[in-house]
């Protein structure tokens, strides 16, 4: 009897190894796995279900945080992943949860940060409770919501203010030369990663840049500063486009090899007065390519194609460019945001043969009306702005 009992239990544990998966995506529990910045690495069912939201949605794509509301997206960010980071696990915390249809979902959230074996990359491995009943915890959380929607103005403000000192306050005047900018969040709750600058070089040069780097938040804003303070010194010590992305590139592959990955898209360049042209030397590491509208009325696309990410892979591949500004022409750098809008509820893309008829239908144009006429349309974009979205406009001054 007692063996034919251990055979039926064994082969009962057979059964529950077996369907291991199957009780992972059917747990009773939302089940979560994620790299250490919130990307979602898989998500079983259960938190789909509570969510209102596909696999091909969330995996791959979204952050554990955007599915918390402001209010619990700030906590988790402030006090939660920092916990996180210093102790190697979270539990019990108090949250809501956003679902497809806008409501609120009470949760509490507990987690663990791992490395798998093998690869020994770091996971964080995140399990979600429904709370929905727990009156004392609703109470709780609704003092805890007023207090943060309470202080989302002034965190706005914060950010905002923080945003500005990673921007130059105004373009510097460029003899014969003419420039406008522009930024446009995409979140008045946390900082961008998009970043430009135009300044002084020596021998009668200018440098100027534009990019974006990659993360939001506070992680954002130090690498922006970062990769700011780097081009300037870089050009400082050898102003040509390529040696400047080069030297970026091994100050953020340090950050890498610190298991802290960081990267950006970005085009540099040099301008010089040559007789009555701009001259201007470019290269761009995986950024957009920018634009020339001709004075005549013609767009041409400066061709950077095989410009690689800045700081994410080994020996990467930087393209140069070299154009002519005649008097009225000028060169149009922009961000990613300004070509991945979304345009229509199915999810339609502003894209760069989009950006192109514009910028034609524009042509010729100064600086400065250009700028203004694509913010009007990124502004005309509202809620289809998934990205923030950045402007430089540099060109020749047309004759008197």
């Amino acid at each position: 009897m007692d063996g034919q009992r251990g055979a039926e239990v064994a082969a009962a544990v057979l059964d529950e190894a077996a369907g291991s998966a199957e009780l992972y995506d059917a747990a009773p529990c939302g089940l979560l796995s994620t790299l250490p910045d919130g990307t979602i690495l898989r998500v079983n069912s259960t938190l789909l279900g509570w969510v209102g939201r596909t696999r091909d949605d969330l995996v791959g794509r979204g952050r554990f945080s955007d599915l918390l509301t402001v209010g619990g997206r700030i906590h988790y960010e402030t006090h939660i992943a920092p916990l996180l980071t210093m102790q190697g696990s979270v539990g019990g915390f108090a949250l809501e949860l956003r679902t497809a249809d806008g409501a609120r979902l009470p949760v509490l959230v507990s987690a663990v940060a791992s490395r798998t074996e093998g690869t020994g990359s770091a996971r964080v491995r995140i399990a979600v409770f429904e709370a929905r009943d727990r009156r004392s915890y609703e109470t709780e959380l609704l003092q805890a919501r007023r207090d943060a929607d309470g202080e989302r103005e002034r965190i706005q403000r914060l950010a905002t203010v923080l945003q500005r000192t990673l921007l130059p306050p105004r373009l510097p005047e460029v003899p014969g030369v003419v420039t406008a900018a522009y930024y446009h969040p995409a979140s008045v709750d946390e900082v961008g990663g998009d970043f430009y600058d135009l300044f002084r070089l020596p021998g009668g040069q200018w440098g100027f840049f534009l990019g974006d780097v990659c993360g939001k938040g506070a992680t954002a804003a130090a690498l922006t500063s970062l990769t700011r303070y780097t081009l300037r010194s870089a050009a400082a010590h050898d102003p040509d486009p390529v040696s400047v992305l080069t030297n970026l590139d091994a100050v953020l592959a340090q950050e890498h090899e610190q298991g802290n990955p960081k990267f950006c898209t970005v085009v540099y360049g040099v301008l010089r007065m040559a007789g009555d042209q701009l001259a201007v030397a470019l290269a761009a590491g995986g950024h957009p390519p920018p634009l020339v509208l001709r004075a005549e009325g013609a767009v041409d696309v400066v061709d950077l194609e095989g410009g690689q990410l800045v700081g994410a892979v080994p020996e990467p591949r930087f393209t140069r460019a070299e154009l002519r500004l005649a008097r009225g022409d000028t060169l149009l750098l922009y961000t990613d945001g300004l070509i991945e809008a979304r345009v229509d509820d199915r999810g339609t893309r502003h894209d760069e043969d989009d950006l192109l008829r514009f910028t034609r239908a524009l042509a010729p144009a100064a600086p400065g009306a250009i700028v203004a006429a694509i913010a009007a349309l990124i502004e005309g974009f509202g809620d289809g702005l998934d990205d923030d979205a950045a402007l430089l406009a540099i060109g020749r001054q047309a004759a008197p």
